[in-house]
């Protein structure tokens, strides 16, 4: 009898550890060739970001996390970065839009999953990511995002030069009022945890 109880214990256990895995989904937006050296549009950067992207990938798949890849519907340089390609049971949501939850089944995806919380990575950090959180937010999610995982570029608004590192920390600087912002360092310790 205890036995059996303790089988049961241990089966329920499973189940809600499963169960917790799944509450949170990783979503990598447009680490894509088209942004890294001898692309349309470089980068600063962009390398730096990738292997932190791929850092944060690679814990979230040893967890049995949801995965979910994100890219811009755009030639030459379409495809995923080598860091961060997909793998067999990801999702993968192409978009024509700076919205990644725009003209995608995406929050669809995210709510099959009961997804409560996405951390989210990639590039560009003032378009496509800064539209991920604040639309990801806007739908209820809570959202982490993770600063030196992704990259933007310099700038220019009429004769003012913005360098990325500015374009990249004044984004910032707005959305951490809309969620969490940490490094891959912080994340990664606090995931181990």
């Amino acid at each position: 009898m205890i036995r059996k109880r303790l089988l049961a214990f241990a089966f329920l256990c499973f189940f809600a550890i499963s169960a917790f895995a799944q509450k949170t989904a990783l979503l990598i937006i447009d680490i894509q060739y088209f942004y890294f050296p001898g692309g349309k549009t470089e980068l600063v950067e962009p390398e730096k970001a990738a292997e932190n992207a791929k850092a944060i990938l690679v814990a979230f798949r040893q967890k049995g996390n949801s995965v979910i890849h994100v890219r811009h519907i755009f030639e030459p340089g379409g495809n995923f970065n080598n860091r961060v390609e997909p793998i067999e049971g990801e999702a993968i949501f192409s978009k024509k839009a700076v919205n990644s939850f725009v003209g995608t089944d995406l929050k669809a995806h995210l709510d099959s999953l009961a997804v409560t919380e996405i951390v989210i990575c990639g590039m560009q950090t003032h378009m496509c990511v800064e539209a991920a959180v604040r639309a990801a937010v806007d739908f209820g999610y809570n959202v982490t995002l993770i600063d030196d995982a992704c990259a933007t570029r310099n700038l220019k608004w009429n004769d003012i030069e913005v360098p990325a590192k500015m374009v990249h920390a004044a984004t910032l600087s707005t959305l951490k009022s809309y969620c969490r912002i940490v490094t891959t360092s912080m994340y990664l310790e606090g995931m181990l945890k």
